[in-house]
């Protein structure tokens, strides 16, 4: 017994630490930690809550800024050739030049012979542009763009992305749904419509003023703006500051394009999300195809989702060009407004003029949605979110 006593009191001795020493230890401990005595670990204390050092909603608003950004740069610049091209089919000197191309045709056209036609035509008109005007006037435009773009892309993706968060935790438990991310996906962009209207207008008058000097003096080269502020310049003194507003309703009416397109990707993603959730919970190994889809599932339902959208919705794209041309040579404007340039536009070229540059444009915007989705879920696992709020 006495042997016993002595081994007890023996082991409490090792085990427990003299006063000073633990209070030593204690103030070197966060508080909200506590020490294991028998196994030396620390263990979180259950009556003190967690202390978080860094703010969770600075770090994704940062994120969605960034990731955004980034994404519509990259796109940007790749696909600069193709937007040129597609601004240029969407004004009026190439439209007439084209259709005056097009009078010597006979016969009638089956719908597939003039998608071809029309498909072949996008591309004699890129290799006709850098024959005549050198490989720098397929970059034309893309100082303002990118100016443009990258403001543009991380106020939509910042405001959608942080307003898909707090409508659904304020009105929806938390979770995603359509009305969601439809009312999100408005909200974005008119929020970046207006913030970015001038840069677009700007950026456009400077892609058509080489159709402008074709039209005025015919193989003479004289353009109207000297670069981008010239242009801010000239449009402010003679149409007041209104005037780097024009097209800005066509704007709010290209919000349907957005809108359609954020809410399919969002349905497609979700998709992919429950498919990936549905192999883990039945404990199935990764196939080939779901390999495929982890890299290229959100980048393909981005590009597919746009290319729907683009269909319904792309006349909108060449009324707010039309708006954003330059006066006429007596100082006045074409087209006022949105109803006007419509009405006019269907009167004087058909409603085939209302999908002039589609081609160009499907072939610009397809994939740079992909690259700017996808650089832009890229970016955002690299900041340790993610865009799916039950993963973010």
């Amino acid at each position: 017994m006495g042997l016993g006593l002595a081994s007890s009191d023996a082991s409490a001795a090792i085990h427990v630490p003299p006063p000073h020493r633990h209070h030593h230890r204690e103030s070197h401990e966060p508080r909200n930690l506590s020490i294991d005595r028998e196994i030396g670990a620390a263990l979180p204390r259950p009556d003190v809550e967690p202390t978080n050092t860094t703010n969770p909603l600075v770090g994704k608003s940062f994120a969605h800024f960034i990731a955004g950004g980034a994404g519509g740069m990259s796109a940007a610049i790749v696909t600069s050739p193709l937007d040129v091209l597609k601004t240029r089919l969407q004004g009026d000197f190439y439209r007439s030049r084209i259709a005056a191309r097009n009078a010597a045709l006979t016969g009638h056209e089956s719908a597939v012979s003039m998608g071809l036609r029309h498909f072949k035509e996008t591309f004699q008109l890129l290799n006709e542009v850098y024959k005549l005007e050198g490989w720098r006037a397929l970059f034309k435009g893309l100082g303002p763009n990118l100016i443009g773009v990258v403001p543009a892309r991380s106020i939509n993706f910042w405001t959608y992305g942080n307003g898909k968060r707090i409508l659904a935790d304020n009105f929806n438990n938390g979770q995603e749904s359509t009305g969601v991310h439809l009312t999100a996906a408005i909200i974005a962009g008119l929020v970046t419509g207006t913030a970015t209207n001038p840069i677009w207008l700007v950026k456009t008058r400077l892609q058509l003023d080489k159709d402008t000097a074709l039209a005025k003096t015919g193989s003479t080269y004289s353009r109207q703006y000297k670069n981008s502020w010239d242009c801010i310049r000239q449009t402010v003194r003679h149409e007041g500051i209104r005037g780097l507003y024009k097209g800005l309703s066509a704007s709010y009416l290209g919000v349907t394009e957005s809108t359609l397109q954020w809410v399919l990707y969002e349905r497609m993603k979700l998709a992919l999300t429950h498919r990936e959730e549905r192999r883990i919970a039945a404990g199935l190994e990764e196939d080939l195809a779901d390999i495929t889809l982890s890299y290229v599932g959100r980048g393909g339902a981005a590009g597919l989702a746009k290319l729907i959208a683009t269909a319904v919705t792309y006349p909108h794209e060449v009324v707010r060009t039309r708006l954003r041309q330059a006066p006429m040579s007596d100082g006045k404007p074409k087209y006022t407004g949105l109803v006007q340039c419509f009405k006019l536009v269907l009167k004087e070229e058909g409603m085939a003029s209302m999908y002039g540059g589609l081609t160009s444009h499907v072939l610009k915007v397809v994939p740079s949605s992909m690259i700017m989705f996808g650089m832009y879920e890229i970016i955002l696992r690299m900041l340790g979110t993610d865009s799916n709020l039950s993963k973010a």
